[in-house]
Order: C-alpha cells, then structure tokens, then sequence
C-alpha cells in the first residue's frame, strides 16, 4: 500500500515511523515532510495547505491511502477535495473538522450532544478565559485570573479574525484524549498529558508544547473507556446526525474537575507532542487502522496499548516561542538514538550535509520505558546529548507524575 503523509512536524515523523512498521506499506511519500520522515520514504516539495498541488501528487503517486496531519488542510477541507476524487483519506471532510476550526461550532454541537464543557460567560470578567473562535496556532487561548489580565487578553486577541468565546475558568489536571473514529464507531488510544507553557513550573507564555508523557497515572482503561463514552462518542453521533460524520482522530482536550471531566476543546488531528510519547506505546498495526478509518469500517480492529510509559521533551529554539532560530549546526541526534532513543524532527533542515534548525520547536526526544520514571531518566540523559547554540528544553516534564504518581494541577492552558 503507498501511502502519502501530509505535513512537516514532530507528529508527522512520528506517525511516518509508526507507519514503515507496517508489513502493508510498500511506499511511505511526505509533502513536504522533514529530514527525519526523508530518511524513512520519499519527500515532495509540495505543502499540505495546497490542495490543487496535494490532488496532483497524490493522482501522480498513485495512492492508497493520504494521511492529513496538520489541522489548516483539514478544516480548509482538503479531505473533501480527495474524497471527491476517490482517494481514500484519514482525516475529517470540512462539516466534520469545524469541530476544531469554531469554538462557537464545538460549543453548539458539546451542548446538542449533551457533553460537559466549561460554561460559556456573558462577558469578560476575572476569573475567566478568552477564546479565539478559530483556528490561532497556538495563539487564542488567554487565561485571566485578574481584571488587568483580561484587558491584556482581549488586547491580545483583538487582532485575531472571527468572534470571541468567554469560559468559566476550569482548575484540575488537565489530559488529552484521543479516539481514532470510522464516522461511527471510536478506538481510544492511552491518555497523555502535554505541557503547554514555556518554562518549568508552567510559567510563561503558551506554546505549541514543550513535551508530554503517556499513559497519565491513576487512568485505566476502564477509565479511559468511560471518558470515551462521556466525551467522543456523543460527539460523532451528533456530527453523523448532521450528515458531518467524523472519519479521523477526535482529539478532547479535558479537565479532570472536581465535578467531573469538562472538554476544554476539541482538535481534529493527532496532537502535537503527544502523539510522539503515544505511538511508541501501539504494538498493533497503525497502517490497518488508519485504512481501516478510511474506509469507514473500524469493526474488528484493535488499537491496544502496551504495558510501557514515553516520555517526550521538546527541545526548542532560545528565543521560542517569540521567535525560532534557522541555521544552527545541530549535534548529537546520532549519539541519542544510540542510547535507545526515538528523536522526532519538528523543525530541522538539511544544508550542505549538516542538520540544522529551523523552527521554533526544534526536536522531540522520545524514551520509552517499563514506567515514567525510567522513560523521564532515559528521555532526558538522551537529551543532554544533543545541543546547538541557545537550545533550550523544559526541564520539568512528566515530574509530577512520577513524583509519588500524582497529576499536575493548574488552571486552564491551551491544547495545541
């Protein structure tokens, strides 16, 4: 089966890894793809957000199957444009993936479905948290705990198109959980926990994420069906009911609440880093389930996890997320894989035969382990193998859950 995979980040290499795995595959082809996914199948100079260059590529390889990663083509509906042509996709047509592209949309669709969510206020007033309604890149989610950080934050936000949401603010551990779904029935993959802010102790400004860790401590598979039940299900059948089904990964940003699981929001991708510390953990064949999605039949096919824990730490340029960095020698990726590490590519390129940066969020450093404290040890030690000038990493990832077990607690961030 050829394969073409769509994007250029972490998440990209890491589902291009998980897929060369696959018995099935005999080609893997990325537009535009990354240094990492180049040295694992063929890589196109085309852009994922191009649908007219994507539809020609795809025609051209002959494909059978195009996975999307990144959310842009998907709410731009680029899945609709392949499906019109008759190539198989994973990946949500545009009805379905406004599911992430509108908060407004997601909040009326979580109250038809009866789903629990954080109320929406009348209008801004601390404490509280401002939404942009669309898509921001990270950028549209301000938390205000005082009047002075809600004028701030609608400053802030002014900027960005489209109306503004204003939400309770939610305290409590905050997870990401994702369900690969057929347009009716939804697999769960183990629930992650992702660490948005720049800096330890969940300080500074949001990012698109400064590494993650899965499964999260005290969350069985008993539990992880029941949040499936509570917050994905009612969802897809509720978009089906619209004639909108949902063929991809429904991603739920939750808060573990006092009262209950509230969705924070919901994505209609893969998330970005979870997915790095999640498909290490997937003895069974991606390749079958994503086709299998595409095809609109999920029955029979198993997703289950493995009985290991991943821990994933971001290494960033100095000045992220203000600014990336393009151009700096990057050394020691070799020297981390041959510790036993997985090093995803987010930002790289090639340039005369030498690795460089270019991005914000450089490299994922994945390590897996028989819990979370040998995957953080590994992840890290991994880590300190490699540098370039200004290089910089959280260095709290996964700490408090392997601290006694317990989930971190904090008031509202931002899901990716």
């Amino acid at each position: 089966m050829k394969v073409l995979l769509l994007g250029s980040g972490g998440r990209e290499h890491a589902l291009a890894w998980k897929l060369v795995q696959s018995p099935l595959l005999t080609e893997l082809h990325a537009a535009p793809g990354n240094p990492g996914i180049a040295a694992l199948g063929h890589c196109h100079p085309v852009r994922a957000d191009d649908p007219e260059a994507v539809l020609g590529l795809a025609g051209s390889l002959g494909v059978a199957l195009v996975v999307i990663g990144p959310e842009v083509p998907l709410v731009a509906g680029l899945a609709d444009a392949l499906r019109r042509n008759g190539i198989p996709v994973f990946g949500p047509g545009r009805a379905a993936a406004a599911i992430e592209g509108s908060k407004q949309f997601a909040k009326e669709v979580m109250q038809a479905a009866g789903v629990p969510t954080a109320q929406v206020l009348p209008q801004p007033a601390a404490p509280c948290v401002l939404k942009a309604d669309g898509l921001a890149a990270g950028k549209g989610v301000v938390v205000c705990l005082t009047q002075e950080e809600v004028t701030a934050g609608l400053a802030e936000l002014a900027g960005l198109p489209g109306p503004l949401v204003v939400e309770e603010l939610l305290e409590g551990p905050e997870v990401s959980l994702f369900a690969v779904c057929d347009g009716v029935t939804a697999i769960a993959l183990p629930v992650a926990q992702d660490f948005k802010r720049a800096y330890d102790g969940d300080a500074g400004p949001n990012t698109g994420g400064m590494g993650s860790y899965a499964p999260v401590p005290g969350l069985d598979a008993v539990d992880v069906e029941e949040l499936v039940d509570v917050t994905c299900r009612p969802v897809l059948a509720e978009l089906a009911a619209r004639g909108a089904p949902f063929i991809g990964t429904l991603f739920a940003g939750l808060m573990l609440t006092g009262d209950g699981p509230r969705v924070l929001e919901y994505n209609c991708r893969f998330g970005d880093p979870e997915t790095q510390s999640l498909l290490p953990l997937v003895d069974d064949d991606l390749l079958v389930v994503l086709a299998a999605a595409a095809q609109g039949d999920l029955s029979g096919v198993r997703l289950g996890p493995a009985a290991r824990a991943a821990v994933t730490v971001v290494l960033a340029a100095g000045d992220y997320p203000a600014a990336g960095d393009q151009g700096s020698e990057i050394t020691g990726v070799a020297d981390a894989e041959a510790a036993g590490a997985l090093v995803f590519h987010a930002g790289t390129a090639l340039r005369g035969g030498r690795l460089v940066t270019n991005g914000g969020r450089v490299l994922n450093v994945t390590a897996v382990g028989a819990d979370l404290v040998a995957a953080r040890h590994s992840a890290y030690a991994a880590a300190d193998k490699i540098s370039w000038s200004g290089a910089r990493r959280r260095g709290d990832i996964a700490l408090a859950a392997t601290a006694g077990g317990t989930l971190q607690t904090r008031p509202e961030a931002h899901l990716d």
